[in-house]
């Protein structure tokens, strides 16, 4: 993946795909501070509800992130695993244009796809701080194995509907300055790392096979036990927002995440970049979706299903590396 090209492209279309605008990176310090560094980092384009009232983020402090829209009645909710968290407001922004009707009427939660399992099995409800509220999904939307997985535990109902692939790559700050040249280099006692956590992301078990690809079990076991336990590795409990935060906070100097990941930082003009990992230890992630089992909105739900796959929705997940899935890719 050449993150250069697709940072390069990304610049035309920053405003849809919901990255920093490049005025907010000449703000006084203390904005930039919060803006390029804090999450959301999208400056509110990923929520669609029309009526937003009072607008009250706090970059460091009051932030819901991940939780997107108006819980009031939606017209469809979606349950997203949320490593392409920065494609969901393009992609609404595209069903929205094919299905008028829906404008403003989406609601959308990009947290890990464990995590987003267990607010199912409570009835769509959760609490993030003080607030609690409940929305129960149309859609859920992760790996194929784990859309699968719901759908053996009779959480879904089929089909299970693929549309991209994925492949990982290591994270590091802008210069690289930990001199991080492949997974090999994780293992360093001197290099300190943000690691997904393998209790409720599903990334983890594919980056715990890349790094028996390069370096074998001792590797993997120095990664995710030997530097957990010594504090060398720390463990996210949402990657997506937590590793390139943590680098940019200096806290972590690499991260394993999805390629993607590492677009979107590049394109939003934060001080990021990637290193790539080769195709011989690399993993190919395959996402899908199916049908929530009750899903209170069950024609809306098939018509995502059925646009996440079209050629605009292709060519949006494009803009970040992602490649459409194939029958054969397995």
């Amino acid at each position: 993946m050449h993150y250069a090209k697709l940072a390069a492209l990304a610049a035309a279309v920053l405003s849809l795909a919901g990255a920093m605008p490049a005025a907010a990176q000449s703000q006084d310090a203390n904005k930039v501070t919060d803006l390029g560094v804090y999450p959301p980092w999208q400056g509110g384009r990923n929520n669609d509800a029309a009526m937003r009232g009072f607008e009250f983020t706090i970059a460091d402090a009051d932030n819901l992130a991940d939780f997107h829209g108006s819980p009031q009645d939606p017209m469809l909710s979606l349950y997203v695993g949320g490593n392409y968290f920065f494609a969901m407001a393009p992609l609404v922004a595209a069903f929205e244009q094919r299905y008028p009707e829906y404008k403003g009427r989406l609601y959308w939660e990009t947290i890990p796809p464990g995590l987003l399992v267990r607010q199912m099995k409570m009835g769509g409800t959760i609490t993030v701080g003080n607030m609690t509220w409940t929305v129960k999904p149309d859609v859920y939307l992760a790996g194929k194995n784990a859309v699968q997985k719901q759908m053996d535990d009779g959480l879904l109902v089929g089909p299970v509907v693929p549309y991209v692939t994925n492949t990982l790559a290591i994270m590091v700050p802008k210069g690289n300055p930990a001199k991080v040249t492949g997974l090999a280099s994780l293992g360093n006692a001197s290099i300190k790392l943000a690691m997904p956590n393998p209790e409720f992301e599903g990334i983890a078990r594919q980056i715990s096979s890349a790094l028996e690809a390069a370096g074998g079990k001792p590797l993997a076991d120095k990664v995710y036990k030997a530097k957990v336990a010594d504090g060398t590795s720390i463990l996210t409990h949402i990657h997506h927002r937590q590793t390139p935060l943590w680098i940019m906070q200096g806290k972590a100097q690499a991260g394993v995440t999805w390629q993607s990941e590492v677009a979107f930082q590049m394109q939003a003009g934060h001080p990021i970049e990637g290193v790539e990992i080769p195709a011989a230890q690399n993993q190919t992630a395959i996402y899908a979706g199916a049908m929530a089992k009750d899903a209170p909105h069950p024609e809306a739900a098939k018509r995502w299903l059925e646009f996440i796959r079209s050629p605009e929705a292709l060519a949006i997940f494009g803009r970040y590396g992602f490649k459409p899935y194939q029958e054969t890719t397995q």
